[in-house]
């Protein structure tokens, strides 16, 4: 399984309006070649892209809504064995931090789904995603053992610490290992990591400035059903809670 960041396309840390300009629909020349060579290596590779959506692709009760919408999609995709078997479209936009993600991405209007890789059961979420605990908690809820997040996570002030923490809260509270990827540029952080499902690191990335995450590379790791099944008999929260399952709002 191969975990790749945020907006794959294109992107310029310089240019909010780049990464939408260069979107392509997902039958175009960048997944297609992911799907090449996923089915070359025989991987599953995922991460998030930005898409143009057609008509196939309105919003569900809404058919005119890609008519009506120029903006594009912030799509995480599932690719296995060359073929596109998931799609994601991200919940929350980044509108925050003096950001507006909103201005050229559409919001998508569904949880985020869980795909079987090898007996896994793994949910994804898009970066900013992380900031709503309520996402990770409807994948745990539904059966997530893994929870990847794709990210191109902004530095700034207290923005690193923040990532940290809030990957390994979500590991922790929800017993899933996460795996989190995040690009690394002048614009944001790197610091990619892999946490256990009692919230122990035991991958990590540096974060760009001096350490071993400033530049591109690969972090590797391996989960072990063993410690997702004893992390979960000895801290039952997802047993123990007494709210309702998580939902979404219009």
């Amino acid at each position: 399984m191969l975990v790749l960041p945020e907006g794959l396309i294109a992107r310029d840390g310089d240019d909010d309006m780049f990464t939408a300009a260069h979107a392509q629909p997902l039958d175009g020349p960048f997944v297609t070649g992911l799907r090449r060579i996923s089915e070359e290596r025989h991987i599953t590779l995922m991460g998030t892209v930005h898409a143009v959506l057609g008509a196939a692709d309105a919003v569900p009760d809404k058919p005119a809504s890609c008519a009506t919408d120029s903006r594009v999609s912030n799509v995480f995709v599932v690719i296995r064995d060359g073929a596109l078997i998931v799609t994601y479209r991200k919940l929350h936009l980044y509108d925050a931090f003096a950001a507006r993600e909103s201005d050229t991405v559409r919001p998508g209007t569904e949880l985020p789904p869980i795909v079987e890789i090898d007996g896994w059961h793994v949910g994804v979420m898009t970066c900013y995603d992380v900031r709503f605990p309520e996402v990770a908690r409807s994948l745990a809820v539904r059966g997530a053992d893994v929870i990847i997040v794709s990210a191109a996570w902004a530095r700034g002030r207290l923005k690193e610490r923040h990532w940290k923490m809030m990957t390994a809260a979500r590991a922790l509270e929800n017993t899933c290992y996460v795996l989190a990827c995040s690009e690394v540029s002048a614009r944001n952080i790197g610091c990619s990591r892999v946490i256990d499902p009692l919230g122990e690191v035991i991958a990590q990335a540096g974060d760009g400035q001096g350490e071993a995450g400033g530049q591109a590379g690969m972090l590797i790791a391996r989960l072990h059903r063993e410690v997702l099944e004893s992390a979960r008999r000895t801290l039952t929260v997802l047993e123990n809670r007494r709210f309702a399952d998580p939902q979404l709002r219009d």
